[in-house]
């Protein structure tokens, strides 16, 4: 991998740009904010994570010239019959608010029993090479949980304070942030991404 590879994130989330600097900093990338090329937020059209993760990808590559990262994520609950999904950044009308969105959680679950409560993460990750990529990198993970009827925790984003981890006994905004990394559905998408972008430019550099 490039010494000096930059890519775009497409996103405008502070915490998912310093999530990917973390894991991808070992590896020589330099990931930049969208913003920093003038890319507007897209509006996100699909009715998947893929499709969404595909429209934010194309037109941050289109806007920068560079390579493009883009990661549709949300939780997933059953009880919610998978709400709130890919509306999960919006889940509470805009304008996007991680602490409305979670007291909405709570709220339509507050009669829902301890045990009847699970749910997951889901990342779905797209790598483009050039906005015209055939072939784009897909790579998805989930992170399995239940949904905490109080938040817990200061650390993370988005549902993290009601994300319980019983293999943990914490919640994902109590994980330390290596951790987090490690075993999350975004920490563990991008690792195989990163494997999946090693593979190909070891294909590359030996014909």
């Amino acid at each position: 991998m490039s010494a000096d590879k930059t890519l775009v994130l497409a996103s405008g989330n502070a915490g998912k740009l310093r999530e990917f600097n973390q894991l991808l900093a070992p590896l020589g990338m330099d990931v930049r904010p969208q913003a920093d090329f003038g890319v507007q937020d897209v509006a996100e059209t699909g009715l998947t994570f893929v499709e969404n993760a595909l429209i934010k990808a194309r037109a941050a590559s289109q806007a920068s010239g560079l390579p493009a990262l883009a990661d549709d994520s949300g939780l997933e609950v059953d009880a919610l019959n998978g709400a709130p999904g890919i509306y999960s950044a919006r889940y509470a009308g805009e304008p996007k608010s991680d602490a409305r969105n979670n007291a909405k959680l709570i709220d339509a679950l507050h009669d829902c029993a301890e045990g009847q409560r699970s749910g997951r993460y889901w990342c779905v990750l797209v790598y483009l090479r050039h906005p015209e990529d055939p072939v784009p990198i897909i790579v998805q993970r989930s992170w399995e949980g239940e949904i905490l009827a109080l938040p817990r925790g200061e650390g993370g984003f988005g549902y993290d304070p009601l994300f319980w981890l019983p293999d943990h006994g914490m919640s994902a905004a109590e994980l330390p942030a290596e951790s987090k990394n490690r075993v999350s559905h975004r920490g563990r998408a991008l690792h195989a991404l990163v494997e999946m972008l090693e593979a190909e430019t070891s294909q590359v550099a030996h014909g």
